[in-house]
C-alpha cells in the first residue's frame, strides 16, 4: 500500500474522507488537497485503470486494519493438532476413555494424532501396537478419516485423524 508521496503515477481517481468520489484528479492536485485537510493520500487499488486512491488518517486507517485481523484470527477456531498416548499394552478400558477423548477433539474440528509409545522390550512387539493402531482406526472411523497411513518414529507409532466434513 502505497502513501503520500510514494504514488508515481500521472492521475489518480479520488474518493474523500467520507466515501464520496470526487472524480479523476492530477496526483499533485490529490495529495495538495490531502495536506490541506490534515491527512494522507492513500493508494487502495493500484491495480484499476487509474489507481484509486483516498484522502484518510494513515495511522487510524491501519489501526483499525489491525484491529480487524486481530479479530478475526481471535474468532478463528479449531484446525489445532491434539495429541493422545497410548501403550501397546493398555487395557480396554482405559482406550475407551483415551478415545472418548479424541472424539471430542474431532467434533470441536481438530485433528487428533494418536500416538502409541513403545518402552523397553515392547518395541520387539511392533505387531501388538500395529494391531492396537488398527483397532483405533476401526474405533474412530465415524469420527475423523485417517490423513495419511500409520508411520513408525523411534518408538513411537504415529496416527494422525482429521475431522470428517
Amino acid at each position: 500500500m502505497r502513501i503520500n508521496y510514494q504514488i508515481r503515477v500521472p492521475q489518480v481517481r479520488l474518493i474523500d474522507e467520507d466515501g464520496t468520489q470526487v472524480g479523476i484528479k492530477q496526483t499533485t492536485d490529490a495529495m495538495r488537497l490531502a495536506q490541506e485537510r490534515g491527512r494522507d493520500l492513500v493508494e487502495i487499488a493500484p491495480q484499476a485503470s487509474p489507481p484509486v486512491c483516498k484522502i484518510l488518517d494513515f495511522s487510524k486507517f491501519r489501526y483499525e486494519e489491525d484491529k480487524k485481523a486481530k479479530d478475526a484470527r481471535k474468532k478463528q477456531k479449531g484446525g489445532q493438532l491434539k495429541e493422545v498416548r497410548v501403550r501397546p499394552r493398555i487395557s480396554e478400558h482405559d482406550l475407551e476413555i483415551k478415545l472418548k477423548h479424541a472424539r471430542e477433539f474431532l467434533s470441536e474440528q481438530n485433528k487428533v494424532q494418536v500416538t502409541i509409545v513403545f518402552m523397553g522390550r515392547e518395541m520387539q512387539h511392533r505387531d501388538l501396537g500395529r494391531a492396537l493402531g488398527e483397532k483405533i482406526k476401526t474405533m474412530l472411523v465415524e469420527n475423523g478419516d485417517l490423513e495419511h497411513n500409520p508411520s513408525m518414529m523411534g518408538n513411537r507409532l504415529i496416527l494422525t485423524f482429521v475431522p470428517k466434513k
